[in-house]
């Protein structure tokens, strides 16, 4: 339902009604980028995830920004759909490293194709967005988005060696998710202002809003396994937990653990050597050290800091819309 304003109340939603027709160029121009007409799987792997619904933020965000900035050219719609397959990219191999049977509510592509198959359908998107950020002609954008693909690489490299250690901390736990997630947001907001021509300090401000929500979004989904539903994540609750994944809420619980507590982690986390009833020993454990509602601190802590970031931004309804993004984003975890 809208307001007299047109408004629904779900500042994704406008933000995207808002853009609908550049959207719209984005969506094409992916459909047509990720055609081969020698490889036919390829389009059908990556239509597979691209068209089971979700969000779009990255791209949109990308499109906010430059309006934002007030740029007027063609290129922010190639920057769009760059981000897109970049993040399409890492889901497909993110499933694969994960053996994930679910996404976005569907089979994963590795479970209706194969693990081949979607590693080296990731890698044609890698490429194609590659090529659709050369096409821009501008060096600062192709900089940008490669080191936020290599970042993010980087990212989930150091997950794996963290994720199933005791040892990990919240420092490494942001490294992590400041590289898998945050990078990409980041990217997306930067490259919609410098692609637009914007002065430092606008860019600057587009960055670290999209550094920001990235890290607010991650921690909330990390929550959100704990404490969602099936129907509201896309997943199963309590998968990072069968995935030995330690996201922040296990990291505050183990640091605050007696040794019979953190012999359980040891067993389930480090040893992988779970039982019947471990989850709910989990779930109690995170309630009895409250660390649920310090991450979900943590989320709110972060939405301010995006919020804070664009403050200084000329006063638009798009700045007024990723104010409210910010909000939305923890609003999940209310």
């Amino acid at each position: 339902m809208k307001d007299e304003a047109g408004f629904t109340g779900k500042p994704h939603e406008d933000l995207a009604a808002l853009l609908a027709g550049e959207m719209a160029a984005v969506d094409a121009l992916i459909k047509a980028r990720m055609a081969s007409k020698n490889a036919p799987r390829i389009p059908e792997v990556t239509a597979h995830l691209v068209e089971a619904g979700g969000k779009r933020l990255r791209p949109l965000l990308t499109l906010a920004s430059a309006r934002l900035c007030g740029y007027d050219g063609p290129y922010h719609v190639h920057l769009a759909a760059t981000v897109e397959f970049i993040h399409t990219a890492t889901l497909l191999h993110d499933d694969v490293v994960d053996e994930s049977a679910q996404r976005r509510g569907r089979p994963t592509a590795n479970l209706m194709w194969d693990n081949k198959s979607s590693v080296l359908v990731g890698d044609y998107l890698f490429s194609r967005s590659f090529q659709l950020m050369v096409e821009t002609g501008s060096l600062r954008v192709l900089d940008i988005l490669a080191n936020a693909a290599a970042t993010i690489a980087e990212g989930e490299v150091l997950q794996l060696t963290a994720s199933q250690d005791l040892k990990t901390d919240e420092s490494i736990y942001m490294q992590v998710i400041r590289g898998k997630t945050a990078a990409l947001f980041a990217a997306a907001t930067e490259v919609g202002g410098v692609i637009a021509a914007a002065p430092e300090a606008h860019v600057t401000a587009l960055r670290d809003y999209g550094d920001a929500l990235g890290i607010s979004f991650q921690i909330v989904d990390d929550y959100l396994d704990y404490s969602g539903t099936s129907g509201n994540m896309g997943k199963n609750t309590g998968d990072d937990f069968r995935e030995r994944k330690l996201t922040l809420p296990l990291i505050k619980a183990v640091a605050a653990a007696d040794a019979t507590e953190r012999a359980f982690w040891k067993r389930v986390i480090e040893d992988g050597k779970q039982v019947a009833g471990d989850l709910d020993h989990a779930l109690e454990l995170l309630a009895r050290h409250d660390a649920l509602a310090a991450t979900r601190a943590d989320a709110v802590y972060w939405s301010m800091q995006a919020k804070a970031a664009i403050s200084g931004l000329p006063d638009s309804k798009i700045r007024r819309l990723l104010t409210g993004i910010a909000d939305y984003v923890v609003a999940r975890v209310a």
